[in-house]
């Protein structure tokens, strides 16, 4: 990284093409990479909903909340997919079931816990909380790539490719909104 962007000589990342996987390791089936990207928007869900609560101006409270309605959308497409592959109309048990994380916290989609991020948010200022959820997508979108590799089936692929296509749209929309700050 020394020298940036102007030092760069074409070079390219290395390294293993799971590496940020190791988290969620135990997660293999079609059926648990769903249920575990559908926690993942949940907890993401739940953070930029308390993240569009706290903040005061219009234009961040739009923002977030229209975050938070994204990451609804993206839940709901996770279980259509999930009741195509499983057969299951309904299912209580979705997604707890199938995967379950260490410590019973919600996680984002960084991998990181919900609680973990929402107290260190307290007291942070907009441009900080903008850069947090920038690192976010990234994570996301990260994951979704692997997971559309690592997943069966055609219509299961092109669900993760439109998820992490949908989070290059977050981190836009986070881009301009820090370059307003």
């Amino acid at each position: 990284m020394e020298g940036g962007i102007h030092a760069w000589k074409g070079l390219r990342a290395t390294g293993a093409s799971d590496a940020g996987m190791a988290h969620f390791e135990p997660v293999k089936r079609p059926e648990e990479l769903i249920a575990l990207a559908w926690m993942l928007e949940e907890g993401s869900c739940k953070f930029y909903k308390e993240m569009g609560i706290r903040e005061k101006s219009p234009e961040a409270v739009a923002l977030f909340q229209g975050l938070w309605g994204d990451e609804e959308k993206h839940k709901s497409s996770l279980f259509g997919i999930y009741q195509r592959l499983s057969g299951k109309d309904s299912d209580p048990g979705f997604p707890q079931a199938l995967v379950s994380l260490e410590s019973g916290d919600d996680y984002l989609e960084g991998g990181i816990g919900l609680k973990k991020a929402l107290e260190w948010s307290r007291g942070k200022g907009l441009r900080d909380i903008l850069e947090f959820s920038m690192s976010l997508e990234v994570n996301a979108i990260d994951l979704y790539i692997k997971m559309e590799r690592r997943v069966d089936g055609k219509e299961a692929k092109e669900v993760f490719l439109a998820l992490s296509n949908q989070e290059r749209n977050h981190l836009k929309r986070l881009s301009a909104a820090l370059e307003k700050s």
